[in-house]
Formats: structure tokens, sequence, C-alpha cells
């Protein structure tokens, strides 16, 4: 076992350090800060309070109401029939019949409390990629800013009981909105800002001759929300986006890839989440947990008690499990467990940066296998920016029981930030079988490694490269 201490001199907590010498204080734990409680046995009190909604026993059948499944036919006015109908009777099952139904909607999908969309077995869902038919906008956060834009695919807003399940294919057709990654760059650029200089959420309007790019599925402040069993493919951007909700259960669900940024499932600033026995193919992030961009997400709803388990990553260019880079409100207990991870560039990536600030608190990972990776665990507080003014806090990271098939550029990179150093990592039965390097850690504080191995070897994470 070492605890590593690198840099330490030269760091804050030195510097606090030398400063209680010269008062006299003697104690340096005083002057860190503490490990906050918490750990596994805080999991099954989360997980009793995850409960999907239950929904009437009345079905509301989009054919009744206009829809043809014949991929030709715009059913965008059957479906929002058949939701308000089922909304004001006090809810139910809006049924999308199979099998072999191709169902064209030319608009969004909005749900109404007390609604399950259910797709029957080979029955698809394809949206049309007309921006205009996704206007008025609606309030949404993209990026981790709060701004009003074209709707999502599948949208809610200050909903409660809703849910999309059954065994059908929802298809975003990415590739008619791949365009809008370059097109939308003067619009981000535009809303960041909007955020320095103070404008209000309701005066940040998009839409109409811009290019922010529309998510597929994102349920904004809403309670108790399920999504299970369904396909989501070709999103235009990230895929499962639930925003400002508590009470999330996303289940048995299958995500295949989009276009570029196609994240399958990104909790944002949401209490109470768990995921479990999905499947992720993606470009971009499998998963990411996030809380918010900047100034625009200070004082409110952090990201917490997310429960990640039994789930089967298979490929991703990006990140496997990640959390960031958007944690201005912070993340906090985070749990992955019996999670197996397929092809991809970082396997556990921990991202801010001092643009965003926050912080990332309580992560426990465990008993979960990587296949092949560029990196096994990835810390970093400076993505993108390396000198802002809000440097985030990195505290508590903890992995256990893991196994790695190979890292081809390294096992362990963790490049804290100087001004605010990540502290406590505990690295616990961990093995990878290959790694080009074993590791590089700076800024990084209290690292605790125990039966550690790289290429069969004993490892004691806290050097360098």
């Amino acid at each position: 076992m070492s605890i590593a201490r690198r840099e330490f001199l030269r760091s804050g907590f030195a510097l606090a350090a030398t400063a209680a010498a010269e008062c006299g204080c003697s104690d340096l734990s005083l002057h860190l800060p503490p490990r906050p409680s918490g750990g596994w046995d805080d999991v099954p009190a989360i997980l009793a309070r995850v409960v999907p909604p239950e929904f009437p026993d009345r079905d509301f059948i989009v054919t009744d109401y206009g829809a043809v499944g014949d991929g030709e036919v715009d059913c965008y006015p059957a479906f929002a029939a058949a939701i308000a109908a089922c909304n004001k009777a006090g809810g139910g099952r809006v049924v999308v019949p199979g099998p072999d139904k191709n169902y064209r909607l030319n608009g969004p999908i909005h749900l109404l409390s007390n609604v399950n969309l259910y797709l029957e077995a080979g029955s698809v869902v394809l949206f049309g990629s007309h921006a205009a038919d996704y206007l008025p906008p609606v309030l949404i956060r993209y990026q981790g800013i709060r701004c009003y834009n074209y709707s999502p695919l599948i949208y809610a807003y200050q909903q409660t009981n809703i849910a999309v399940t059954g065994e059908g294919t929802i298809d975003g057709q990415a590739y008619d909105w791949a365009a809008w990654e370059k097109l939308a760059n003067p619009d981000w650029a535009a809303l960041l800002k909007m955020v320095a200089n103070g404008v209000p959420v309701e005066q940040r309007v998009f839409g109409a001759g811009h290019h922010l790019r529309l998510t597929m599925f994102e349920p904004y402040e809403c309670t108790n929300v399920l999504v299970q069993g369904v396909t989501f493919t070709g999103s235009p951007f990230w895929t499962l986006h639930p925003v400002f909700c508590t009470n999330v259960t996303i289940a048995d669900v299958t995500v295949l890839p989009g276009e570029s940024n196609d994240d399958g499932c990104d909790p944002d600033s949401c209490t109470d989440v768990l995921v479990e026995d999905c499947t992720f193919t993606t470009n971009d992030d499998n998963v990411s947990v996030k809380a918010g961009y900047g100034a625009d997400a200070v004082g409110l709803s952090p990201c917490q008690n997310i429960v990640f388990q039994n789930c089967n990553l298979v490929r991703s260019d990006w990140g496997g499990i990640t959390i960031g880079s958007q944690t201005g409100s912070i993340v906090q207990n985070v749990f992955v467990q019996n999670c197996r991870l397929g092809k991809c560039s970082y396997a556990y990536f921990l991202k801010s940066n001092s643009e965003t600030g926050g912080a990332i608190k309580n992560v426990f990972i465990r008993s979960s296998t990587v296949s092949e990776c560029a990196i096994f665990f990835r810390v970093l507080p400076n993505f993108d920016f390396a000198s802002g003014p809000m440097p985030p806090l990195f505290i508590n990271i903890n992995l256990e029981d893991m196994q790695c098939g190979k890292a081809s550029i390294a096992a362990f990179l963790i490049d804290g930030d100087a001004r605010n150093p990540i502290v406590y990592i505990t690295l616990t039965d961990i093995a990878i079988a290959v790694a080009k390097a074993v590791q590089q850690v700076e800024s990084a504080f209290f690292i605790t490694s125990d039966n550690v191995t790289v290429d069969g070897h004993q490892v004691a994470v806290g050097g360098s490269l």
C-alpha cells in the first residue's frame, strides 16, 4: 500500500500548512478538506427511493387518432392527440402498434403527466429533420447552460409520472443534423457571452436561424421518469438527457450510434437516478454525469445519488464511464458496479475545467471490466481550459475490484490543478494486464493504492511516467 503526497510542498495545502506553522498550529489535517462521508452502504437507500411510475390500465392507440405506419404520413398530429387524450383521462398508455410499422413524425413528442408512450415490438418512430417543425423554442439545457431552443425530439416540462417503454425503436436520423455541429459554433459563443453578461434565461432564445443541436429525450424538471426496453438510434446530439429531474429509472434500454456528440445517457443535475441493464454503443461518451456549466450552474441543483449497474458499454470513441465536463453545481454520490466496457479511449474519465468550476466528489466504482482502452483511469480538472477563475474540486474517488485487458497509452493519468489539488483517491484490487505506461500523477494528494498491478507487477500509484 502507498499514499502519494506528490508536490505537496508546492501545493495550496502546503501554503496553508506553512501558515499554520507560523501561527503555532501543528495539525496539518485541519487545513485539508475532510474526506466526505458516504459509500456503498448508501446505495440501498438510494434504490429504495427510485420507484418507477405506475399508470392506469387504459390504452390510447395512435392509429385510432389518425397515425399510419407507412413511413410517409406525418403522424405528429395523431401522437399529440393521443397523448392529450390520455392525459385528460387521468393517464394510461399511448400505444404505438407494430410489427413492421414505421411512424414518421414531423415534429416533437411532448409527454404529459401520467402518460406512458409504449412502443410495441417492430414499431419505429422516425423523426423528421425539418428544423422549423421543432419550434416554438422550449426551455432546455444546452451543454450545461439554460436557454430556449428547438424542442428535443421527445420532451417534457415539469411533468409527473412519464414513461417511454416497450420494444420498439426511436430513430432521430442523426445524419440529417450532422452539419449543425460546426454551424452551432457562433451560437455557442453567443450563449457563453450571454451568461458572462448576465442575460436572463428568458432572453437566451435560439431557434429559427440558429443551429444548437437537439437532444433525443430531455425531460426537464420532471418527477418519476421511466425509460425501459426501447432502442434509441441516430440521436442528433445527446441521447438520454434528463435535466433537473427526480426519481429516474432507465432500464433495459439500447442506445445505438448517432453522429458526433451522441452521448448515450447524461443525467444532468438530477437526484436519485438508476441506470441498469442497458447497452450503449456510441461515438461519444457512453454515459456522462453532469451538473451545469460555469456561472449559469452556480446555486442550482447538484447531480447526486446516481447508480449505474449491470450495463454493457460496447464501444465508444471517447469515454466509457465519464463524469463531467459540466460540473458547475456539483456532482456527488455516483456509484458504478458490475459494468462491462468494450473498446474506448478513456474507460473511467473524470473531467471539468476552471471555467466550469464546481466539484466532483464521492465517486465509487467497483466490480467492472474493460476490454481495451487508451487510458484506464483519467482525472483532468483542466479539460479544455487551464487558466479560468474557478478550479473545480475533485475529492474522494474510489475504484475497487477492476480488470482491464489493455491500456494502449497509460493505466493512470491524474493531472490535478495546483490551485485546487485532487485529494483522496483510493485504488484497490485493480489489474491492468497490458499498459504502455503506468502512470502520471500531478497535484494529487493522498492516493491510496492496494494490490494494484500493471503488466503483472505491483505498482504504487503516485509517481510519474
